[in-house]
């Protein structure tokens, strides 16, 4: 298949297509006299596994080791998904901590109504 052929059943365009193929995450096949390369049907799985890994976090370079690592070696896969896991969770830690921050400012504000000074922004403008 084309590489139209291949961005449109994976789901991307084909800019991304060029943009994995440069980065070494799938290959780009030989250009044949007729001008056009064709694409195996691999290709369009490798790229959804790419964009899915993406949406869980994975840098281009992990997918890259991933790819690498393929199906015959799981548990060094799994190291590499655990540590994304650990960084998963440092993210949501942080994110719920900012939440409880933004959560007792908002309450500030609710309660402590004093004309031209609002709690919230006078927190944001401290330093630490």
């Amino acid at each position: 298949m084309t590489i139209g052929t291949v961005a449109r059943r994976a789901g991307v365009n084909l800019q991304t297509v060029r943009y994995y193929q440069r980065r070494g995450l799938i290959e780009q096949p030989s250009k044949p006299p007729s001008g056009y390369r064709r694409y195996n049907s691999d290709v369009v799985e490798r790229i959804r596994f790419v964009k899915r890994a993406q949406e869980l976090g994975f840098s281009l370079a992990e997918i890259g080791e991933l790819l690498e690592l393929g199906d015959g070696r799981c548990d060094d896969v799994r190291q590499v998904a655990e540590g994304q896991r650990a960084l998963v969770a440092r993210r949501i830690a942080d994110l719920a901590a900012m939440q409880d921050t933004l959560d007792a400012l908002i309450e500030r504000c609710r309660h402590e109504r004093h004309p031209g000074h609002c709690p919230l922004i006078e927190s944001l403008s401290r330093n630490g």
